[in-house]
């Protein structure tokens, strides 16, 4: 149910405050609009496709990659550039850790596209709605593989079959596991917070 408007006075003015929002209402202006990157750091990892190993690494990051029905090339320069860099590694030569990125020790990296890290519960039953629509995504994700591969090693960086019903294997190595939104998330609240009356 929609409440009145509050009625304020003040020195010299009247104005109407506006009525509260729905805790419903923030959590839908919360909602991050971004790509979505789900890192783990592995000691390996493979892709099945019909009983059939179509991509393999061994130590290294596998990347399961969410796209968001509003993603932009900006948002895959990103993506690209903090999986590539993030310091998940230890220091072989001085023994510390979380110290190298996956290009320094020369590992590989597994690319998976996932648009189910893009699922809203509705009651029980999963909603995929915000996610890029397949015949959008395949390109931008192809675009995305080809990124990562032109800012490491073409050799160095493997994806699986969009689209496909794939089995992904992987040994994680730790546990690590991190979750990497773009900065399109950053945008989006700043823009709420620069619009008059939000």
């Amino acid at each position: 149910m929609y409440s009145l408007p509050t009625l304020s006075l003040c020195s010299g003015c009247v104005r109407f405050a506006p009525p509260p929002r729905s805790a419903a209402t923030k959590r839908r202006r919360l909602q991050i609009r971004a790509m979505r990157a789900v890192v783990q750091r592995v000691a390996s990892a493979s892709v099945e496709v019909e009983g059939r190993t179509v991509s393999e690494i061994g130590p290294g990051l596998l990347v399961l990659v969410g796209i968001h029905d509003s993603d932009t090339d900006s948002d895959a320069d990103y993506i690209c550039r903090k999986v590539l860099n993030m310091r998940l590694f230890t220091n072989e030569s001085t023994g510390r850790g979380w110290d190298q990125n996956v290009m320094q020790k020369n590992y590989g990296v597994l690319l998976v596209s996932q648009f189910t890290l893009y699922g809203i519960l509705k009651g029980n039953k999963p909603d995929f709605h915000v996610a890029m629509p397949p015949q959008k995504a395949k390109p931008f994700y192809e675009s995305l593989v080809e990124r990562f591969r032109k800012a490491y090693s073409p050799d160095a960086v493997k994806d699986g079959i969009f689209g496909a019903m794939m089995k992904v294997n992987l040994v994680n190595d730790g546990p690590v596991t991190m979750q990497l939104d773009s900065l399109q998330s950053t945008r989006n609240a700043e823009t709420a917070a620069e619009e008059p009356g939000k």
